[in-house]
């Protein structure tokens, strides 16, 4: 072969090129089920709001809100997979949802397993199973 340098360089940037493609998907979901009900990856249970639209891509819940139901939040190497979508934010951070909605945790709850913000206002919910 006349230029095998050449062919390296050229399979070294295919290989870089398709990287991202392969790695750019969460190794993990951003929550998963426990005893029934959906957690996030610190196995602190994930709640629903009501006020947000299934789909529409944004957050009801922000400002002082966000503090007391702070959003699971999504990374910016962080891509959908499989219920799990990204919603941006107001503040143009990114969120998870799950089947369009967007997903929080609740400040009150202390430990993974406690629910204490399940029908908080009848408008916060766990998800179940």
């Amino acid at each position: 072969m006349k230029h095998p340098s050449r062919l390296a360089a050229l399979l070294l940037v295919t290989a870089l090129s398709a990287a991202p493609l392969t790695t750019a998907v969460a190794a993990e979901p951003p929550a998963k089920f426990v005893n029934g009900v959906l957690v996030d990856a610190r196995g602190m249970t994930v709640y629903t709001f009501d006020k947000d639209t299934t789909n529409s891509g944004k957050s009801a819940c922000n400002g002082p809100c966000a503090v007391m139901w702070p959003p699971v939040a999504a990374s910016a190497s962080d891509r959908p997979a499989g219920p799990f979508a990204i919603v941006t934010r107001e503040d143009g951070s990114r969120q998870w949802s799950y089947y369009g909605k967007p997903i929080y945790t609740y400040q009150a709850d202390r430990g993974p397993g406690e629910r204490a913000g399940d029908n908080f206002k009848d408008a916060w919910h766990i998800i179940k199973e």
